[in-house]
């Protein structure tokens, strides 16, 4: 019995996160009332109360959740360069296909930019960056004399912005091009010329969007 009432919790949380991610995709974070997450998930008020003590609390968790891309990033060996690239497509594969990272994505715009400046998820993407390319510059992938730090900021800020011109002018139909050409630009200024055919601006095969996916 206890299984039970725990599987079913969860379900209706899952149901509640789905319906906030509907909510706030559409209308951001102001745009959006708790009544409105409440029919968008089919549950009672009181059923969101015992999950989410407010609305930034479930904003806050669609906004984690972004997180667990990165961790759904296949390797060969240690990661590398071409974690972060494949970890860019994913992230474009998820804008376009999954209304949780959207509206997380969304909230984390809003709120890193506007209503509540919060550099944390920006944060967070720098160091997961950093991580995946500091042993990249150890093994010889990447130039001796490069920034890491600065690179890693760089490329956070340049996928969020190419990501916002993408939903603003194709919807993210030409999400993954757009990617393709950041990497295309970028590998030739930071990778040494002979390391250069090592990777694959597209994507590895298994990240969502690559040619061969």
């Amino acid at each position: 019995m206890a299984r039970a009432r725990q599987e079913r919790a969860e379900i209706t949380r899952q149901a509640i996160l789905d319906g906030a991610a509907v909510a706030f995709d559409d209308n951001g974070y102001e745009g959006t009332s708790l009544s409105d997450v409440v029919k968008h998930a089919g549950v009672t008020k009181g059923a969101l109360y015992f999950h989410f003590p407010s609305k930034q609390a479930l904003a806050r968790t669609l906004m984690d959740e972004q997180f667990h891309i990165a961790e759904q990033v296949p390797t060969t060996g240690d990661p590398g360069l071409q974690t972060v690239i494949d970890l860019t497509h994913r992230m474009a594969h998820g804008l376009r296909t999954d209304v949780r990272v959207r509206a997380g994505i969304r909230l984390v715009v809003e709120f890193g930019s506007f209503t509540h400046p919060d550099p944390t998820p920006y944060d967070t993407w720098i160091d997961t960056c950093r991580s995946c390319l500091k042993p990249a510059q150890q093994s010889g992938d990447l130039h001796a004399a490069l920034d890491v730090d600065a690179l890693s900021a760089l490329l956070v800020g340049a996928f969020t912005g190419i990501q916002v011109t993408s939903h603003v002018r194709t919807r993210r139909q030409d999400l993954h091009t757009r990617v393709t050409d950041l990497w295309n630009f970028l590998l030739p200024t930071i990778v040494p010329v002979n390391r250069i055919a090592r990777f694959h601006p597209t994507g590895t095969p298994q990240s969502p969007g690559s040619p061969t996916d």
